[in-house]
């Protein structure tokens, strides 16, 4: 059977945050900067121990009052830094728990801006391969993110989105536009299924979009997460397709 990774950004002052963790193989968990605190990295932490769930951090930009979505301007050094900081504190209360950091998710703003600037996704990489070689960097599918990181050496996991739609050029559709989250949860099984089986990602008008589906990301602040990501895990069940995290296949291969 093949698998699939689902991930989930948590740690952001959501009320679902345990009942999605049984249903995801990944977490992304919010390391301070835009939300969350220690306290929360802490419970979100023992909550993915229990539920068995592949942690990595979450990083955002410096501004909680925009929750991270607002894109800011940093000279490198001073995005290492707020890198550094965020991924180092979340892997110390991982290492207290007695649990490893798999992998890296950027948030918000800073994914985005990523996934269109090389010189951000290169500073990005090259801080989380100072940090350790061996974490993932989750990254949008066919962006720059995704391939300045392989420039750096780091193993990467190329995400879509189930709740998100997508333009013509494989980017999302920004949030502040009509029709750009995906509301139903049983659309959002349909499109997790076409990209998990198929690769592809269908349009407004009906064309599609080919993108290389490693990890399925479902948002815990959307407007029905729960069941969203219970559609989403029932339908890939139902089509042969099991839940694994990208972190437990690296382990037994």
């Amino acid at each position: 059977m093949r698998s699939i990774d689902l991930n989930c950004d948590m740690g952001e002052g959501c009320p679902f945050d345990a009942e999605l963790m049984k249903y995801i193989s990944s977490v992304n968990i919010a390391c301070g900067y835009h939300a969350g605190d220690e306290q929360t990295m802490r419970r979100t932490v023992d909550l993915a121990v229990a539920n068995g769930v592949a942690i990595g951090a979450h990083p955002g930009y410096p501004d909680r009052d925009n929750f991270g979505r607002i894109d800011m301007s940093f000279v490198e050094s001073d995005l290492i830094h707020i890198l550094t900081d965020q991924i180092l504190t979340l892997r110390n209360i991982c290492e207290s728990a007695g649990a490893a950091l798999s992998h890296v998710k950027p948030h918000g703003a800073l994914y985005n801006r990523s996934a269109r600037d090389p010189i951000v996704a290169s500073a990005i990489a090259h801080t989380v391969k100072a940090i350790d070689p061996d974490l993932m960097l989750f990254g949008l599918a066919g962006s720059c993110s995704v391939s300045e990181a392989k420039i750096a050496g780091l193993t990467t996991a190329s995400e879509v989105f189930a709740d998100r739609t997508y333009r013509s050029d494989g980017s999302l559709t920004p949030r502040d536009r009509p029709n750009a989250l995906i509301i139903d949860p049983q659309i959002a099984a349909k499109q997790a299924l076409s990209m998990a089986l198929n690769g592809d990602v269908f349009l407004a008008d009906g064309s599609k979009v080919v993108v290389q589906c490693d990890t399925i990301c479902i948002h815990g602040d959307g407007e029905d997460p729960v069941n969203a990501v219970v559609a989403i895990r029932e339908l890939l069940l139902n089509s042969n397709i099991s839940i694994r995290s990208l972190y437990d296949c690296r382990k037994t291969t």
